[in-house]
């Protein structure tokens, strides 16, 4: 277990022990999720789509689909482009 403390701004530096374990690099982002009283920190790695299911809707627990947003989108701006 490793401790660190919070400055005034809100920032922590991630122990080097932890960064270390997680191979985490300067620069890189990382996932902050909260579950109850517990913190999770995962680094980001890949691009977006490989988050697909892993965020709900507030209020109606339904996972987004990445690729189908992303479609949809696609055809919105093709559709007032004329095209």
């Amino acid at each position: 277990m490793s401790v660190t403390k919070m400055t005034s701004k809100g920032q922590i530096t991630i122990p080097k022990k932890v960064r270390k374990a997680l191979n985490i690099k300067p620069a890189q982002k990382m996932i902050v999720m909260v579950d109850g009283e517990q913190v999770i920190l995962r680094p980001l790695r890949g691009n977006i789509l490989d988050l697909g299911g892993s965020v709900s809707i507030p209020r109606k627990g339904k996972a987004i689909d990445f690729r189908k947003v992303r479609q949809e989108v696609k055809k919105r701006i093709a559709r007032k482009a004329g095209g």
